[in-house]
């Protein structure tokens, strides 16, 4: 097996393990371009297992230091691990921004640092445009419409998938020490952001800030609309098929109402599909 076969092989077997909402989109692109994301998708999670996993900030960051030297090499023709094997043809064939890779990878040292806590909404919008807008710029390239508008129809929907990640998460990432929950938005329902994750959570406050930061996950969603309508649609299809499943993520956690202990929002299969499905036919 040669090695590009062999880091395909690798890559595939990570989408595989994932389950992500992602794989479905990813299937509906031909052989060359699916690759092309199996190896980003790859990339994206080894970089946020690094940020994710427990450690010291100061290992993490010397580890994603060693990632932002393999990009390098990816670029210059020789990478040294087989993800950055498998992003090298991706890179060749799709003219892939070296910028966002770093962007994910800045995204990634956010989180890795101290974790993040309540930040300000300007530092909140600038990890969603790292941590998934550059998905997004990165995704237009594989899928066929890098053009301007398409650019801003992938941060749009980037940070719109982002937020609804959030809010899906506010438990979980309480649980981890994070709150990504903007500090205006806390503050405006009497939330003290500096207070304890246990606080936070049993504060009488907090379900009507995931309400606001909702709200906001709806206006991006919304602007991604008007945008896809100067978009080359066919090609973005993937993209607005995840679209469905995250915006019907949303509904449901805006039924649930964001009270504590509240079993974590999960779509099953049947019913990603069919959200996939309703999105991608709604005109």
């Amino acid at each position: 097996m040669s090695t590009d076969a062999a880091a395909l092989r690798d890559v595939s077997a990570v989408v595989a393990r994932s389950g992500s909402s992602f794989t479905m989109g990813m299937r509906m692109l031909p052989p060359a371009r699916r690759h092309a994301m199996f190896a980003v998708y790859a990339f994206c999670r080894e970089i946020d297992d690094i940020a994710d996993e427990p450690g010291e900030a100061q290992d993490k960051l010397r580890r994603l230091g060693n990632w932002r030297s393999e990009v390098e090499a990816i670029y210059d023709g020789t990478p040294a691990t087989t993800t950055g094997t498998a992003l090298a043809g991706a890179v060749r064939a799709y003219a892939l921004p070296r910028a966002e890779f770093l962007a994910l990878i800045d995204g990634m040292e956010m989180d890795a640092r101290d974790g993040v806590w309540a930040p300000p909404m300007t530092e909140l919008r600038l990890y969603c445009r790292r941590v998934a807008g550059a998905v997004g710029l990165l995704s237009i390239n594989i899928f066929g419409d890098p053009s301007p508008r398409a650019q801003e129809f992938a941060i749009a929907l980037g940070e719109a998938f982002q937020l609804t990640n959030i809010l899906r998460d506010v438990d979980e990432d309480l649980d981890d020490g994070r709150l990504y929950l903007p500090r205006e938005l806390l503050e405006s329902h009497g939330v003290p952001f500096d207070a304890a994750a246990e606080d936070v959570r049993r504060h009488a406050g907090l379900p009507a800030a995931c309400r606001d930061l909702a709200q906001e996950a709806r206006r991006r969603f919304q602007e991604a609309d008007v945008l896809l309508a100067g978009c080359d649609r066919r090609a973005l299809r993937p993209a607005v098929l995840m679209w469905g499943i995250y915006e019907r993520t949303l509904d449901r956690l805006e039924r649930t109402g964001w009270r504590p202990d509240t079993r974590r929002v999960c779509l099953s299969k049947p019913a990603k599909l069919w959200a996939a499905l309703a999105r991608l036919l709604r005109r």
